[in-house]
């Protein structure tokens, strides 16, 4: 029998429905193969499928293997506690939460500044912060290295950041732990903060040489600030600790911008890289559209 293209194209149409007909007629688990790389949702990602703990079971359903929560440091013990154990039944690894967070309004704290008070306060959070990684068994911790005091030179700042660096490392360091100090975009977001750049971050770290302080990626950031993403990565690549992503315009799931995550995840994976992504940004659509399009993004480039 001849079978005519027209014929074969409805065939090949009708087989590619299946799985979205299975997936509206909510079939379990219609996305569940893993993604080979650790992308990393947070609470938010998934808002519309409830708490924060359902929203770790759905990540988990889709094929996600890590979750990250910049705010888990203010979270009750219990909730820790909760978060830790859903990830550990679901067998998902737990990327940042923020040990210090920045007085954003305020434009503090001032790291590099001639009072030793704001360095001293940095240092304790860093401690406090030991026990909740330690609860959540997370082995990176956010820190951004402060703003910039424009009563100081600059070197000098760099300097005494750089001290205040180590400093950080030695307390974790004896824990396994890492800090990752994330470079922002003064452009868009955090106009005034001390690091600006994934290679301002590099001479950073390499003057602290501490193997508890490296460089948080977040390629958001860095297209917004500097630009040449890949090549960038290429030449800090020793003191990188963490990844995040997110496009650019706007901030949202890649695809939506600028920013070709497809190479960034192909590099990524020529490096071997097996640790966490944070999925540092927002959705694009809102309710089960938007996190269906979330999902669909990152398997576009994680299928390189």
């Amino acid at each position: 029998m001849t079978i005519s293209r027209r014929t074969m194209i409805a065939a090949g149409l009708a087989s590619a429905a299946v799985p979205a007909l299975a997936a509206a007629a909510g079939e379990k688990n219609s996305n569940a193969a893993f993604f080979s790389l650790g992308y990393a949702p947070h609470e938010g990602s998934f808002a519309s499928r409830g708490d924060l703990i359902n929203q770790i079971a759905f990540a988990a359903d889709q094929g996600f293997r890590a979750w990250e929560d910049n705010e888990a440091r203010k979270r009750p013990v219990e909730q820790q506690n909760a978060m830790a154990r859903a990830l550990a039944q679901r067998g998902m690894t737990m990327g940042v939460f923020v040990a210090s967070m920045p007085k954003w309004s305020e434009f503090r704290p001032l790291l590099g500044s001639n009072d030793d008070a704001e360095r001293e306060a940095f240092l304790a959070n860093i401690r406090t912060s030991v026990e909740v990684a330690k609860r959540l068994n997370a082995k990176h911790m956010t820190i951004v290295p402060g703003f910039m005091d424009r009563r100081v030179p600059e070197d000098i700042q760099t300097g005494r950041i750089i001290d205040l660096m180590r400093r950080a490392g030695d307390i974790v360091a004896p824990h396994g732990l890492v800090l990752v100090m994330e470079p922002l975009n003064t452009r868009t977001n955090h106009p005034g903060v001390f690091m600006q750049s994934i290679a301002q971050g590099y001479a950073v770290a390499r003057g602290a040489d501490s193997p508890g302080i490296k460089i948080l990626a977040d390629l958001y950031h860095e297209q917004i600030q500097s630009g040449n993403l890949i090549p960038t990565l290429d030449a800090c690549w020793a003191e990188v600790g963490y990844i995040q992503f997110g496009d650019n315009p706007g901030r949202k799931e890649p695809g939506t911008g600028e920013i070709n995550y497809a190479n960034i995840v192909r590099w990524l994976r020529a490096r071997r890289y097996a640790g966490v992504i944070g999925m540092e940004h927002g959705n694009s659509l809102d309710g089960h559209a938007g996190e269906d399009r979330l999902i669909a993004a990152y398997r576009a480039i994680d299928k390189i």
